[in-house]
Protein backbone atom coordinates (compact mmCIF):
# COMPACT_ATOMS: atom_id res chain seq x y z
CA UNK A 1 0.00 0.00 0.00
CA UNK A 2 1.15 3.53 -0.75
CA UNK A 3 1.29 6.27 1.87
CA UNK A 4 -0.06 9.74 1.16
CA UNK A 5 -0.17 12.99 3.12
CA UNK A 6 -2.59 15.92 2.99
CA UNK A 7 -1.69 19.12 4.83
CA UNK A 8 -4.53 21.60 5.29
CA UNK A 9 -4.25 25.26 6.17
CA UNK A 10 -3.92 28.74 4.70
CA UNK A 11 -1.15 29.46 7.19
CA UNK A 12 1.13 26.97 5.42
CA UNK A 13 0.44 28.31 1.94
CA UNK A 14 0.85 31.93 3.05
CA UNK A 15 4.14 31.23 4.80
CA UNK A 16 2.88 32.24 8.26
CA UNK A 17 3.71 28.75 9.47
CA UNK A 18 6.44 26.46 8.21
CA UNK A 19 5.28 22.95 7.41
CA UNK A 20 6.77 20.45 9.82
CA UNK A 21 4.51 17.57 8.88
CA UNK A 22 6.03 16.27 5.64
CA UNK A 23 9.63 16.02 6.92
CA UNK A 24 8.45 14.28 10.08
CA UNK A 25 6.15 11.84 8.28
CA UNK A 26 8.97 10.96 5.89
CA UNK A 27 11.20 10.35 8.93
CA UNK A 28 8.59 8.21 10.73
CA UNK A 29 7.97 6.12 7.63
CA UNK A 30 11.66 5.67 6.80
CA UNK A 31 12.40 4.49 10.34
CA UNK A 32 9.94 1.66 9.71
CA UNK A 33 11.07 0.69 6.23
CA UNK A 34 8.23 2.61 4.59
CA UNK A 35 8.05 5.56 2.21
CA UNK A 36 5.82 8.50 1.35
CA UNK A 37 4.42 8.21 -2.18
CA UNK A 38 2.65 11.56 -2.47
CA UNK A 39 1.74 14.72 -0.60
CA UNK A 40 -0.72 17.55 -1.18
CA UNK A 41 -1.08 21.01 0.37
CA UNK A 42 -4.57 22.52 0.51
CA UNK A 43 -5.77 25.88 1.80
CA UNK A 44 -8.85 26.43 3.95
CA UNK A 45 -11.21 26.08 1.00
CA UNK A 46 -14.06 23.58 1.32
CA UNK A 47 -14.23 22.72 -2.38
CA UNK A 48 -10.50 22.05 -2.60
CA UNK A 49 -10.38 20.07 0.64
CA UNK A 50 -13.37 17.97 -0.45
CA UNK A 51 -11.72 17.27 -3.79
CA UNK A 52 -8.47 16.22 -2.08
CA UNK A 53 -10.34 13.91 0.28
CA UNK A 54 -12.37 12.36 -2.53
CA UNK A 55 -9.07 11.44 -4.15
CA UNK A 56 -7.74 10.09 -0.84
CA UNK A 57 -10.75 7.86 -0.21
CA UNK A 58 -10.76 6.57 -3.80
CA UNK A 59 -7.00 5.94 -3.91
CA UNK A 60 -6.88 2.88 -1.70
CA UNK A 61 -3.77 4.41 -0.10
CA UNK A 62 -3.01 4.96 3.56
CA UNK A 63 -3.45 8.72 3.93
CA UNK A 64 -2.75 11.04 6.84
CA UNK A 65 -4.59 14.38 6.77
CA UNK A 66 -3.18 17.05 9.08
CA UNK A 67 -5.17 20.11 10.11
CA UNK A 68 -8.62 21.61 9.96
CA UNK A 69 -10.40 19.31 12.43
CA UNK A 70 -11.02 21.94 15.09
CA UNK A 71 -14.28 23.81 15.71
CA UNK A 72 -13.50 27.35 14.53
CA UNK A 73 -14.94 28.87 11.33
CA UNK A 74 -11.72 28.20 9.39
CA UNK A 75 -11.76 24.47 10.23
CA UNK A 76 -13.46 22.57 7.42
CA UNK A 77 -11.88 19.12 7.25
CA UNK A 78 -14.54 17.24 9.20
CA UNK A 79 -17.32 18.67 7.07
CA UNK A 80 -15.36 18.06 3.87
CA UNK A 81 -14.70 14.44 4.81
CA UNK A 82 -18.45 13.94 5.20
CA UNK A 83 -19.10 15.68 1.88
CA UNK A 84 -16.48 13.56 0.12
CA UNK A 85 -18.16 10.42 1.43
CA UNK A 86 -21.71 11.77 1.04
CA UNK A 87 -22.13 10.92 4.71
CA UNK A 88 -23.86 12.52 7.68
CA UNK A 89 -21.99 14.13 10.58
CA UNK A 90 -22.73 13.05 14.14
CA UNK A 91 -21.22 13.47 17.59
CA UNK A 92 -19.10 10.37 18.23
CA UNK A 93 -19.91 9.05 21.73
CA UNK A 94 -16.30 8.14 22.60
CA UNK A 95 -15.08 11.47 21.30
CA UNK A 96 -17.71 13.24 23.39
CA UNK A 97 -16.58 11.42 26.51
CA UNK A 98 -12.94 12.32 25.87
CA UNK A 99 -13.72 15.97 25.15
CA UNK A 100 -15.83 16.24 28.30
CA UNK A 101 -12.99 14.64 30.25
CA UNK A 102 -10.60 17.20 28.84
CA UNK A 103 -12.95 20.04 29.77
CA UNK A 104 -13.12 18.74 33.34
CA UNK A 105 -9.32 18.52 33.48
CA UNK A 106 -9.02 22.10 32.26
CA UNK A 107 -11.53 23.39 34.80
CA UNK A 108 -9.72 21.55 37.58
CA UNK A 109 -6.34 22.93 36.50
CA UNK A 110 -7.76 26.45 36.56
CA UNK A 111 -9.50 25.97 39.91
CA UNK A 112 -12.88 26.58 38.29
CA UNK A 113 -16.12 24.57 38.46
CA UNK A 114 -16.88 22.39 35.47
CA UNK A 115 -20.01 23.71 33.75
CA UNK A 116 -20.97 21.22 31.02
CA UNK A 117 -23.85 23.35 29.72
CA UNK A 118 -21.85 26.54 29.36
CA UNK A 119 -22.03 27.70 25.70
CA UNK A 120 -18.28 27.49 25.08
CA UNK A 121 -18.17 23.93 26.46
CA UNK A 122 -21.13 22.90 24.31
CA UNK A 123 -19.32 24.38 21.29
CA UNK A 124 -16.18 22.35 22.08
CA UNK A 125 -18.16 19.16 21.51
CA UNK A 126 -18.14 20.01 17.79
CA UNK A 127 -14.56 18.73 17.75
CA UNK A 128 -16.07 15.26 18.21
CA UNK A 129 -18.55 15.56 15.34
CA UNK A 130 -17.30 13.10 12.72
CA UNK A 131 -18.66 11.42 9.59
CA UNK A 132 -20.74 8.31 10.24
CA UNK A 133 -18.66 5.20 10.82
CA UNK A 134 -15.55 7.03 11.99
CA UNK A 135 -13.17 5.52 14.51
CA UNK A 136 -11.33 7.75 16.96
CA UNK A 137 -7.56 8.24 17.10
CA UNK A 138 -6.28 8.80 20.62
CA UNK A 139 -4.52 12.10 21.25
CA UNK A 140 -1.98 11.69 24.08
CA UNK A 141 -1.34 15.43 24.26
CA UNK A 142 -4.75 16.74 25.32
CA UNK A 143 -7.24 13.88 24.79
CA UNK A 144 -9.11 15.64 21.94
CA UNK A 145 -9.23 12.79 19.42
CA UNK A 146 -8.70 12.61 15.72
CA UNK A 147 -10.60 10.12 13.60
CA UNK A 148 -10.14 7.47 10.93
CA UNK A 149 -12.38 6.39 8.09
CA UNK A 150 -10.94 3.28 6.56
CA UNK A 151 -7.29 3.99 5.81
CA UNK A 152 -7.69 7.78 5.77
CA UNK A 153 -6.68 9.28 9.10
CA UNK A 154 -7.43 12.79 10.35
CA UNK A 155 -5.19 14.42 12.96
CA UNK A 156 -4.79 18.00 14.22
CA UNK A 157 -2.56 20.55 12.58
CA UNK A 158 -0.40 20.90 15.69
CA UNK A 159 2.73 18.77 15.17
CA UNK A 160 3.03 18.06 18.90
CA UNK A 161 -0.32 16.26 18.66
CA UNK A 162 -0.31 14.98 15.09
CA UNK A 163 3.06 13.24 15.04
CA UNK A 164 2.55 10.93 18.05
CA UNK A 165 -0.89 10.04 16.68
CA UNK A 166 0.56 9.11 13.28
CA UNK A 167 3.38 7.19 14.93
CA UNK A 168 0.90 5.19 17.01
CA UNK A 169 -1.06 4.24 13.89
CA UNK A 170 2.11 3.10 12.14
CA UNK A 171 3.13 0.96 15.11
CA UNK A 172 -0.27 -0.66 15.67
CA UNK A 173 -2.57 -0.73 12.69
CA UNK A 174 0.23 -0.86 10.09
CA UNK A 175 2.90 -2.76 11.98
CA UNK A 176 2.68 -5.68 9.53
CA UNK A 177 3.82 -3.36 6.74
CA UNK A 178 7.08 -2.40 8.43
CA UNK A 179 10.07 -3.12 6.22
CA UNK A 180 8.03 -3.72 3.08
CA UNK A 181 9.14 -0.57 1.28
CA UNK A 182 12.84 -0.49 2.10
CA UNK A 183 14.73 1.04 -0.80
CA UNK A 184 18.38 1.33 -1.65
CA UNK A 185 19.87 4.14 -3.70
CA UNK A 186 23.19 4.48 -5.51
CA UNK A 187 24.31 7.40 -7.60
CA UNK A 188 27.36 9.08 -9.06
CA UNK A 189 28.32 12.67 -9.81
CA UNK A 190 28.53 13.24 -13.59
CA UNK A 191 30.40 16.20 -15.06
CA UNK A 192 30.20 17.73 -18.51
CA UNK A 193 27.05 15.97 -19.70
CA UNK A 194 23.54 17.13 -20.59
CA UNK A 195 20.41 15.37 -19.33
CA UNK A 196 19.21 14.96 -22.92
CA UNK A 197 22.41 13.04 -23.70
CA UNK A 198 21.96 10.79 -20.68
CA UNK A 199 18.26 10.10 -21.24
CA UNK A 200 18.67 7.10 -23.62
CA UNK A 201 20.91 5.38 -21.05
CA UNK A 202 18.39 6.12 -18.29
CA UNK A 203 15.54 4.68 -20.33
CA UNK A 204 17.56 1.56 -21.16
CA UNK A 205 18.33 0.94 -17.47
CA UNK A 206 14.64 1.11 -16.54
CA UNK A 207 13.70 -1.23 -19.42
CA UNK A 208 16.32 -3.81 -18.50
CA UNK A 209 15.96 -3.70 -14.70
CA UNK A 210 12.34 -4.12 -13.67
CA UNK A 211 11.40 -2.33 -10.45
CA UNK A 212 14.31 0.10 -10.60
CA UNK A 213 13.84 3.82 -11.11
CA UNK A 214 16.54 6.06 -12.52
CA UNK A 215 16.85 9.63 -11.30
CA UNK A 216 18.71 12.69 -12.51
CA UNK A 217 19.36 15.68 -10.24
CA UNK A 218 21.12 18.51 -12.09
CA UNK A 219 22.83 21.36 -10.26
CA UNK A 220 24.29 24.57 -11.69
CA UNK A 221 25.95 26.09 -8.63
CA UNK A 222 26.75 23.34 -6.14
CA UNK A 223 29.27 24.64 -3.54
CA UNK A 224 31.46 21.53 -3.87
CA UNK A 225 30.92 20.10 -7.35
CA UNK A 226 29.79 23.16 -9.32
CA UNK A 227 27.75 22.34 -12.43
CA UNK A 228 27.01 18.61 -12.47
CA UNK A 229 24.33 15.94 -12.58
CA UNK A 230 23.78 13.39 -9.83
CA UNK A 231 22.69 10.30 -11.74
CA UNK A 232 21.50 7.20 -9.94
CA UNK A 233 19.12 4.32 -9.42
CA UNK A 234 16.80 3.37 -6.57
CA UNK A 235 14.69 0.38 -5.66
CA UNK A 236 15.09 -2.90 -3.79
CA UNK A 237 18.71 -3.65 -2.92
CA UNK A 238 18.80 -6.83 -4.99
CA UNK A 239 17.70 -4.91 -8.07
CA UNK A 240 19.77 -1.77 -7.45
CA UNK A 241 23.16 -3.51 -7.45
CA UNK A 242 23.04 -4.86 -11.03
CA UNK A 243 21.21 -1.76 -12.30
CA UNK A 244 23.90 0.52 -10.92
CA UNK A 245 26.59 -1.64 -12.51
CA UNK A 246 24.81 -1.24 -15.86
CA UNK A 247 24.60 2.50 -15.30
CA UNK A 248 28.32 2.76 -14.61
CA UNK A 249 29.11 0.66 -17.67
CA UNK A 250 26.97 2.91 -19.82
CA UNK A 251 28.61 6.05 -18.49
CA UNK A 252 32.04 4.56 -19.05
CA UNK A 253 31.12 3.79 -22.66
CA UNK A 254 30.04 7.41 -23.11
CA UNK A 255 33.37 8.63 -21.72
CA UNK A 256 31.88 11.29 -19.46
CA UNK A 257 33.94 12.46 -16.43
CA UNK A 258 32.69 11.08 -13.13
CA UNK A 259 33.00 12.28 -9.57
CA UNK A 260 32.35 10.46 -6.28
CA UNK A 261 29.73 7.79 -5.74
CA UNK A 262 26.88 8.30 -3.29
CA UNK A 263 25.17 5.47 -1.38
CA UNK A 264 21.98 5.94 0.63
Amino acid sequence: MNFGLIIVGDEILSGKRKDGHMPKVIELLAARGLALSWARYVGDDRALITEALQHAFASGDIVFSCGGIGATPDDHTRQCAAAALQSELALHPKAEALIRERMQDTARERGEPYEPDRPDNIHRLNMGVFPAGAEIIANPFNKIPGFSIGDVHFVPGFPVMAHPMIEALLDTRYRALHGTQVQAERSVIVFGAMEATLTPLMEAIEREHVGVRVFSLPSVDHPQYGRHIELGVKGAQAAVTPAYASLRDGLAAMGVPLGPELVR
